[in-house]
């Protein structure tokens, strides 16, 4: 496909079973197409997966929350993550360039590899490695398979999805929603019905519960990175506020209900063998090998958009590749990686897990601010120009802010079990605040250092 200034000519178009052409480049006028509502079952398929259920499980079984704790904790960790994820995908249409090309404009193009290499890893390898895990796990329960049997066939169907591209991506997360949707709502009720939610006091406190506040936010506001990759084939003349709504109503109702499923299951207690299958054992033996089934194809889901984005990040760092399939190319690279990863955590999935979406809040959160912040002393006036072209610019507030952010913010408020800084040391209730702190440090820093960069 031939470019203008950068900017795709056309010939992609509504094709499913096409190799998607190019990486990163603005999306051309032909090739735009879909509506804001399809963002619904986009971003709630990838989410209806057993990922998900963990997070509400480990409120309860890790955190020490109560059912009621639990569900509160969830709601408010994911509300914050879908709505900035509305905000933020309502900027694709506009632009017609993946999220981490946007972030470009508080970065620069050279200081904008900082964000972008973090969430080429998280992304296209951390996050793929997890919900690979899970996947594996369902199918070698459903089975009898080897799980790393297992591991093999639903990486290759993520690695093959996302190899192709946006188009398929997108039908794949529309064509599974139904199934997922039904399947997992089946499970829901029968957990429900089946739960003690009066059988867990809840000993983990204030402090537990801001652990389970910033898990939850880690994970849907994992998605934040990713925004604009599935916005940017949209009309430029549709609603940004369909967009948002539709974008952040997905995660916000898939992530909610599941982690909440997730949470009532663990009053249950009991279950044997792999946390899949801890979690299907209260179920009638149909319904558990349809969720089992719907788990692994959930994580398919999940991994097909890890995969993909995790490449165009990869791609925004400026790596030269002048093949057409080069997007294609390294999200096939990824896949490998993140097999490996996989493979070596089927060990211990349930503390790597835990551990890694706190991880996850503690970057994503600095970034947030200071995105929201340029993106609000911008009044959002800045062109195409900037994010392309302009390949010399360090974007050195942004960097700053970022950097500072997320050191300060880690050193006095991580609550990890290989660090704990010495705010959860002197006072264990306050959790882990990680990422609150370092969301507003960022915005402030970027406010007061970014002025001059934001009128340049």
């Amino acid at each position: 496909m031939a470019t203008t200034a950068g900017r795709k000519t056309g010939g992609y178009g509504e094709q499913v079973v096409a190799v998607e052409p190019g990486g990163i480049e603005p999306v051309a006028a032909a090739d735009r197409h879909g509506r804001p509502r399809q963002l619904f079952w986009t971003w709630a398929s990838p989410n209806l997966e057993f990922a998900t259920i963990f997070v509400g499980v480990l409120a309860v079984s890790a955190f020490g929350l109560s059912f009621a704790q639990a569900v509160i904790a969830v709601a408010i960790g994911n509300g914050l993550g879908a709505v900035s994820h509305g905000v933020l995908s309502a900027r694709g249409p506009r632009f017609g360039v993946p999220q981490m090309v946007l972030s470009r404009l508080a970065f620069g193009y050279r200081g904008n590899t900082v964000p972008a290499a973090l969430m080429s890893v998280t992304a296209g390898i951390g996050w793929f490695a997890v919900n690979s895990v899970s996947g594996a796990f369902a199918l070698g329960t459903l089975t009898g398979m080897p799980v790393l049997l297992c591991l093999v066939i639903v990486v290759v169907l993520q690695i093959g999805i996302a190899f192709f591209g946006h188009n398929l991506v997108q039908a794949y997360e529309r064509w599974i929603f139904g199934v997922l949707a039904v399947v997992f709502a089946a499970g829901a009720v029968v957990t429900f019905a089946r739960a003690s939610p009066g059988a867990v006091a809840g000993t983990g406190g204030v402090g537990g519960f801001l652990l389970t506040v910033g898990a939850a936010f880690g994970y849907t506001a994992g998605w934040n990175p990713y925004a604009a990759d599935y916005t940017r084939y949209l009309p430029e003349s549709v609603s940004g506020r369909a967009v948002g709504w539709a974008a952040g109503g997905g995660l916000f109702v898939a992530t909610t209900v599941l982690m909440a499923t997730g949470a009532a299951s663990a009053t249950l207690g009991g279950g044997e063998g792999s946390p899949t299958a801890a979690f299907t054992g209260h179920m009638p033996g149909w319904l558990a090998a349809l969720t089992l089934l719907a788990i692994a194809l959930g994580a398919v889901a999940a991994n097909a958009l890890n995969v993909y984005s995790g490449a165009l990040a990869f791609l925004t760092l400026g790596v030269q590749l002048p093949l057409a399939w080069r997007r294609a190319l390294v999200a096939l690279a990824f896949g490998v990686v993140g097999f490996v990863l996989a493979w070596l955590g089927l060990a211990d999935a349930g503390t790597a897990y835990e551990h890694f979406l706190l991880v996850i809040a503690y970057w994503v959160s600095p970034w947030l601010g200071v995105v929201f912040a340029d993106q609000l002393m911008r009044r959002g006036q800045a062109g195409l120009d900037r994010l392309l072209s302009d390949t010399g610019r360090w974007g050195w507030p942004g960097l700053v802010a970022f950097l500072v952010a997320a050191v300060v913010s880690i050193v006095l408020f991580a609550n990890q079990t290989l660090y704990a800084g010495p705010v959860p040391r002197a006072v264990p209730a306050v959790g882990d605040v990680t990422c609150f702190a370092g969301f507003g440090l960022a915005a402030g820093l970027y406010a007061v250092l970014g002025r001059r960069w934001v009128r340049g």
